[in-house]
């Protein structure tokens, strides 16, 4: 079929190349038209019910994830010219376009009570812009109890400033003008009175994260095409070779970039590196193709004829490896992951494109150049490969023993590592902890103990019931108990707003910052909390922020450290039995929200997904395996082959300490996907040599690693070094992609050299004391046909 295959593309290469290029002009086009992903795709599948009940505070609540906070540290603060201008800093910051409020210190207000409107009446404690008696607006701050630890550290001299942004635009390009405008203002207050700024807020996060994303893209786009080229020139020490290759791969990526718009996708973490993943998987394609080439001319030098055997013999290696590789990517497809499910489908696709594509382009391509030289050859001569190849074969054949009693010690220090292995991830886990958001995360932690959200939602079952003395009675005992955790930052519910009314009523002061005690004097300040007074207020709006329209359910919001996806589950468990004994089960019903409680869900749901995947992945790559060797011995040589760098990688990560999380579970598929590739390499021409050596498998292994041997290592260097390009990132998952499947491949690059062989010596033997057997059992049998006969 393929010897078909190899005379159909040679004879009908130019309509194929016309055609190749007509396809790429196309997806070209839809290339052009690529955006990146400004919304933040949740891990979670939409009926997931931590999900659902999310979705649903939304609906009520708003958005939880659209607080940016600007933060500072200084003993300086009310400062008459520092703290002017951190006023006009707010005003500044609030005129810009998307954002929605800003609260802050010197726009902060009290309340007073009027008695004939029987309204609470909303007092900003600066009348004007300009504050000239910072001293008098100090002292009066400083008395409400309602700003304490909110916007404000008094042990620290911390001061905090929330900037609430449309969410709309945090969901669009614009978003990246308009924190960019906000951070140009800060730093300017900032040079000007040399103190530090401290941003953070999930709207910066991700937004940062989007911008490094597309900025990475393109690094790893050009390191991995020129670091490839580098080694294909000193590899084929040929100008078209680097040529073709380069025309191979870029092709791939046009097609990849076409493929994510064709289909209604957009570029976001994980599909930013499928263009360079092309690149360093679509490369050994290339050298596999080209090193057989180059074999067969070096025999027979006919150019067609060479190119047809290059066809014939590396057609099915050719498919089996993209095959396989794009199983392990596309597996993710099957899982409910949105951004899995695109990425797998995605890389999937393309990589088994790249088959095709290399398939038609590389034979068609050098059938209109002249053949090959002795220079462009002479690499098939290498001294060292020859003589590393030759100490292989030594080894594999004289300390096989060896051999596999180190890989059993090695195998049990790994699973002894696995042991050690640990479940956590964080929000921020992908940036480096050097690097500005990650420092700026740990100064809101310290002063203010977190910036992620964390939403407690309290169910009355009853029309106004959060307004009965029993509710915010409850509520208020769950926020002081919620503050006794050193992770949790203050919490904030309408007791707050009742207990400010209440300060207010008692003519401001301080120790009245609580929640009425008795009927009769809630009797009092209900009047004013029913009314919605100024709704444009800021203290209208927040403290309408926190009851639903009926006034039937109440949420505490809570900022809390990024504690991780290990320490969460826990610190929900403790909190649990002391909130159901606040909220009697029989009136209440209490449930935990908020991207805190949907990342821990994501993290873990996309952990367990990857572990399926790569079940998945086993199944359905051994079960081409068995397809293509119709051999259960095969089949289980090439499973202890690839699942021993697999289990090393993963004993590694245990002994050093990386935590299992998404990016660093990613690698185990995207390596099987890949490793697999030379397993198939070696084991197909092992077929096709057997015959040849009359079914002799100590020859055909020695010739084999000599044939297979220079492709296999210079292909697992490229691939090496096209993994190492993703080190260069600056987000640490992307790093734990690079560097640990860099290992793996090359852990795969030793055992389908030194352990796979030596395998199949084993399977040798076998079959030698099985044939010597059954000699034994007919001599047997011809000696009793003797007797019987006598």
């Amino acid at each position: 079929m393929w010897h078909k295959i190899a005379a159909f593309i040679i004879k009908y290469r130019i309509a194929l190349l016309i055609t190749l290029l007509c396809c790429t002009g196309v997806m070209g086009y839809f290339a052009a038209q690529v955006k990146i992903s400004y919304e933040f795709t949740s891990a979670v599948p939409t009926d997931n019910p931590k999900l659902i009940e999310y979705q649903a505070f939304r609906k009520q609540f708003g958005e939880d994830g659209n607080l940016m906070v600007i933060g500072v540290q200084t003993d300086k603060f009310f400062n008459p010219d520092l703290f002017n201008d951190y006023g006009t800093l707010a005003k500044d910051i609030d005129s810009v376009e998307a954002v929605e409020n800003v609260l802050s210190i010197p726009g902060a207000i009290t309340l007073e009570k009027d008695t004939v409107t029987e309204k609470l009446k909303v007092v900003p404690l600066a009348v004007n812009n300009h504050i000239s008696n910072v001293d008098s607006f100090k002292a009066t701050f400083l008395n409400l109890p309602f700003y304490r630890n909110f916007l404000y550290n008094p042990e620290s001299n911390a001061y905090l400033m929330a900037v609430r942004i449309d969410k709309s635009v945090l969901n669009s390009e614009n978003r990246a003008g308009v924190i960019s405008k906000i951070l140009e203002l800060g730093d300017a207050f900032g040079k000007k009175h040399n103190v530090e700024m401290h941003y953070s807020g999930l709207p910066l996060i991700r937004t940062q994260m989007a911008t490094k994303v597309e900025t990475e893209m393109r690094l790893f786009l050009i390191v991995s095409l020129l670091l490839t080229a580098v080694i294909l020139i000193l590899f084929f020490r040929s100008f078209m070779a680097v040529l073709s290759s380069m025309l191979v791969v870029a092709t791939g990526v046009v097609w990849s970039m076409g493929t994510i718009v064709l289909l209604g996708y957009k570029i976001t973490i994980l599909t930013a590196l499928i263009p360079p993943l092309v690149v360093v998987i679509g490369i050994p394609n290339c050298v596999y193709l080209l090193n057989r080439y180059h074999y067969e001319y070096a025999r027979h030098p006919n150019k067609m004829r060479s190119l047809l055997r290059m066809v014939d013999r590396m057609g099915i290696v050719t498919f089996f490896t993209n095959l396989t590789a794009a199983i392990g990517f596309g597996v993710f497809f099957f899982t409910k992951s949105v951004l899995l499910k695109e990425f797998g489908l995605v890389a999937g696709i393309n990589i088994l494109g790249l088959f095709f594509i290399s398939l038609i382009f590389i034979p068609a391509f050098f059938s209109f150049l002249p053949p090959p030289n002795v220079r462009h050859t002479k690499y098939l001569e290498s001294n060292w490969i020859n003589k590393l190849l030759t100490s292989i074969t030594n080894w594999v054949f004289s300390h096989r023993t060896w051999i596999y009693g180190a890989t059993a010690i090695v195998c049990v220090l790994s699973i002894l590592g696995m042991m050690r292995l640990r479940n956590d991830a964080h929000i921020v886990d992908d940036l480096p902890k050097e690097d500005k958001v990650s420092i700026d995360l740990k100064f809101f932690e310290r002063n203010f103990r977190g910036v992620m959200p964390l939403e407690i939602l309290v169910d009355t079952r009853r029309k106004n019931g959060v307004l009965s003395l029993d509710a915010l009675g409850r509520i208020d005992r769950a926020t002081q108990y919620l503050q006794g955790y050193p992770e949790i930052g203050r919490p904030l519910a309408i007791t707050e707003g009742i207990k400010f009314a209440n300060q207010a009523y008692f003519g401001g002061d301080s120790t009245s910052y609580l929640v009425p005690g008795d009927m009769l004097q809630a009797a009092f300040i209900m009047p004013y909390l029913r009314t919605k007074g100024d709704g444009k207020s800021m203290f209208n709006r927040l403290l309408h922020s926190f009851v639903d329209s009926t006034k039937q359910k109440a949420r505490i919001s809570v900022s809390m450290a990024d504690v991780g996806s290990r320490r969460l589950p826990g610190l929900l468990d403790s909190i649990r039995p002391e909130m159901n004994k606040i909220f009697d089960s029989s009136k209440y019903t209490v449930t935990y929200t908020g991207t805190s409680i949907t990342f821990l869900e994501g993290s873990k749901f996309i952990v367990n997904s990857l572990r399926d995947s790569l079940i998945l992945a086993f199944l359905i790559i051994f079960g081409c395996m068995v397809a293509l060797f119709r051999s259960w011995r095969i089949l289980l040589i090439s499973i202890v082959v690839n699942v021993v760098p697999l289990l090393i990688t993963a004993g590694l990560m245990g002994w050093v300490g990386i935590r299992i999380k998404p990016s660093t579970v990613l690698v185990f598929s995207v390596a099987l996907g890949i490793t697999i590739d030379v397993t198939i390499r070696f084991l197909v021409n092992f077929k096709q040599e057997l015959a040849r050596h009359d079914d002799s498998i100590a020859d055909t292994v020695h010739r084999t690693i000599h044939d297979t041997g220079l492709s296999i290592i210079y292909t697992s260097l490229i691939l090496i070094a096209g993994f190492s390009v993703f080190m260069l990132s600056q987000f640490d998952g992307t790093k734990s992609l690079g560097y640990l499947t860099s290992i793996t491949l090359f852990l795969a690059m030793v055992t389908n050299l030194v352990l796979q062989p030596a395998l199949l010596l084993w399977m040798d033997k076998v079959i030698e004391k099985k044939n010597k057997a059954a000699e034994f059992l007919m001599g047997e049998d011809d000696n009793d046909v003797i007797k019987l006969t006598d």
